[in-house]
């Protein structure tokens, strides 16, 4: 068994879709994965990968209304006790921690704002941790409008200091920032979220692929500290950001 990803790290992202199969061929096209299936426990679940390694997963939302989106798992030593942790800070928690077979026991919680998250406790999959290779996840923020809030929140249920970077506060793994907390007053009907992104080699060539594979475009490439960003919706209603890393 490979060593788990140390607390605190984004070490896996997951989509709900009510559309499993197009959100397997939009993602395919637009970022290269090729998919095998996941955990059973999960419903109808595929992680997809790159040249064989995993680094996503897609899965069906058996929930009503629930909202197509993206979620970020942090690694966990212990998910029971990360979980307990989550309540005793006035978070919520709607699905575990349960066992996924042989490769985790996860769970899918929610802040003190309401923003999704999910925790993961490695064993046969100890998941990804985000760079800058094409197709794989290179960034995760949060945005909020209560920064300060959830940068208490997250460095007591992760264990991990979050401190003031570049405009906005980083949460810290062995004192390298592995992900955003921003402040965003105006999220124009969205609840807090957390918002995944994914590298690519060249921002404007795959947002213009995005729309031939029928999605859209909600920001335009633009510039930014961490390299050239667009933010994109896949055709199921999916929010998500490439980035070309600098």
């Amino acid at each position: 068994m490979e060593l788990r990803l140390a607390q605190g790290t984004p070490c896996w992202v997951s989509l709900l879709t009510d559309d499993l199969p197009g959100a397997r061929a939009f993602y395919g096209g637009l970022l290269g994965w090729a998919y095998r299936p996941g955990p059973g426990q999960l419903g109808d679940y595929v992680r997809a990968e790159l040249d064989g390694e995993p680094v996503a997963g897609l899965g069906v939302s058996t929930a009503t209304g629930f909202p197509v989106q993206w979620t970020t798992y942090f690694a966990v030593d212990d998910a029971d006790r990360t979980t307990q942790l989550v309540r005793e800070c006035g978070g919520t928690v709607a699905v575990g921690p349960l066992q996924a077979e042989r490769a985790g026991r996860m769970a899918i919680a929610a802040d003190v704002s309401g923003a999704v998250f999910g925790l993961w406790q490695g064993e046969e999959h100890t998941g990804r941790e985000a760079g800058p290779e094409p197709g794989g996840p290179a960034w995760t923020e949060l945005l909020t409008p209560d920064a300060d809030g959830a940068a208490a929140f997250y460095a007591t249920v992760l264990d991990r200091p979050v401190r003031p970077a570049d405009g906005e506060s980083a949460l810290l793994v062995h004192g390298r920032p592995v992900a955003g907390i921003r402040h965003h007053a105006e999220l124009r009907g969205h609840p807090p979220r957390w918002r995944v992104h994914f590298a690519v080699r060249d921002t404007t060539r795959t947002a213009r692929h995005a729309v031939e594979l029928g999605g859209r475009v909600l920001v335009e490439p633009h510039d930014t500290l961490r390299g050239r960003a667009a933010r994109l919706a896949d055709p199921q209603g999916g929010h998500f950001s490439v980035i070309e890393a600098l």
